[in-house]
């Protein structure tokens, strides 16, 4: 071999070992894993889980009505200035004095030389410190009329108590020269007196009309002492019985629930008192009211006409739940007759007809959940069966196609991790929450969680919290 020949080498290339980082590997699953269930859970619904609890719910009802009495509408015989003796809500008795009619108008002036002359009695400040009190406390400011009506009763309180003191005098006034010019005016029957009159008198339950319900346009006119009265004008009123009745504008619903009652228990917002009457529905020129009886406390409404009551309902006790996580299901009815036990199990369901590939038909056990038994008729999920399929009696071979649906009101129960549809029973709803059975065989129990907005969810549904 020559000096100068090259000699050639073959150079094998190293290539390292293979090295995995295991510690890497398993981060990265870790940080995939958790950025998959992040992303799963930001594109989920959350569901709101609602605890069911023992509760009542007391459904209140407020309406403004208008009460009717037997009245009687009492005219004056003369004509000059009316001085009043008897005070307003008292009751008088047949023959007694009520007013005076002076043509002169001398009287007025006398009386109005004395007013300032007398002092009121603890009784008298007692009956004006409760007028104002319950005026107070009752004040609308968007129910203005109520203050022209305290205005008037204040005033007649002032000129009545002033005019009362004056009969004890009346001898000595008689005895004047203007005895002459002065009639007297008395009671034609016992009653309670009202010095106002508003064109209801004479209104009854039964002819009771639309018009008469609008509030709005009610106006009554006050009668005060010293006013010009002429012959035959309207002087007071009297109420003759202690039976009165407050007729309310109610809707379809209301009086199908007012229907199963003959008593109702109902505050009056005036001053907080409750009393008991008798309840009646009356249906008529197209519209629907409730008479309320009462055969009590006449005297201490006597003045009012547009009265503010409450209707209080007879309390429901049972499970409280919100409004939001009730839902409506729609689901097939099968006899109960047609439900057996499928194997050795216990587990309920029907026997379906079921086609083979040959064409021969054979039955086949399909496990169905019982939502409810009404009337010899089981509630079955819609998804376990198709509209048409045949189910068979296992004892007979009777055969009944499945058709037939009606829906069910409940909620969906979530204590195991999955919506399931449980039906209930409302004994009373206002707007927010409702009172449902407690201890049915189909439905919840106390503790139980429910999904607060029933309709963001269906049957079987994973819940994710």
């Amino acid at each position: 071999m020559s000096k100068g020949k090259r000699q050639t080498e073959k150079v094998t290339k190293y290539r390292k070992p293979l090295n995995i980082n295991l510690g890497l590997v398993i981060f990265s699953v870790l940080f995939i894993y958790i950025v998959v269930i992040v992303v799963s859970y930001f594109k989920s619904e959350h569901i709101t889980p609602y605890e069911v609890s023992q509760g009542s719910l007391a459904v209140n009802n407020v309406y403004e009505g208008i009460a009717l009495r037997e009245e009687t509408v009492v005219e004056s015989p003369y004509s000059g200035y009316v001085n009043y003796y008897a005070r307003e809500n008292e009751k008088v008795s047949h023959g007694a004095m009520v007013f005076t009619v002076d043509s002169t108008g001398k009287l007025s002036d006398l009386i109005k030389d004395s007013e300032g002359t007398g002092t009121l009695s603890d009784e008298d400040m007692a009956e004006i410190r409760t007028d104002i009190s319950e005026f107070g406390s009752s004040f609308d400011p968007h129910r203005f009329r109520t203050t022209y009506d305290f205005k008037y009763s204040i005033e007649g309180i002032a000129l009545k108590l002033a005019n009362y003191k004056m009969l004890s005098n009346i001898e000595n006034i008689f005895s004047t020269s203007y005895s002459d010019s002065i009639d007297f005016g008395y009671a034609p029957e016992a009653g309670v007196l009202v010095y106002s009159t508003d064109g209801y008198e004479g209104i009854t339950p039964e002819t009771i009309t639309p018009d008469l319900m609008k509030h709005e346009e009610y106006t009554k006119k006050q009668f005060h002492s010293n006013d010009l009265i002429a012959e035959g004008d309207p002087a007071y009123k009297l109420i003759t019985s202690e039976n009165w009745y407050i007729v309310i504008e109610i809707d379809e619903e209301k009086a199908q629930e007012l229907a199963d009652e003959s008593y109702m228990n109902v505050r009056f917002l005036k001053n907080n008192d409750t009393s008991w009457a008798q309840v009646s529905v009356l249906r008529q020129n197209g519209s629907i009211y409730a008479v309320l009886l009462f055969n009590n406390s006449m005297v201490t409404f006597a003045t009012d006409r547009i009265m503010e009551i409450e209707l209080l309902s007879n309390e429901s006790t049972g499970l409280k739940i919100p409004n939001s996580s009730i839902v409506e299901r729609s689901f097939f009815l099968i006899p109960e007759s047609y439900m057996t036990e499928g194997g050795n199990s216990d587990i309920g369901g029907f026997m379906r007809e079921t086609y083979m590939e040959d064409g021969s038909i054979t039955t086949q056990f399909v496990e169905a959940t019982i939502y409810n038994i009404q009337d010899g008729e089981c509630y079955v999920d819609e998804t376990v069966f198709h509209a048409g399929d045949n189910i068979v009696m296992p004892e007979t071979g009777e055969r009944y196609p499945i058709s037939k649906q009606a829906s069910l009101i409940g909620v969906y129960n979530i204590n195991k991790g999955y919506a399931d549809f449980k039906q209930i029973t409302i004994l009373a709803q206002n707007d927010e929450y409702a009172i449902v059975k407690s201890n049915t065989e189909y439905g919840l129990s106390v503790y139980d969680h429910i999904v607060l907005k029933g309709d963001t969810v269906t049957e079987n549904d994973f819940i994710y919290q």
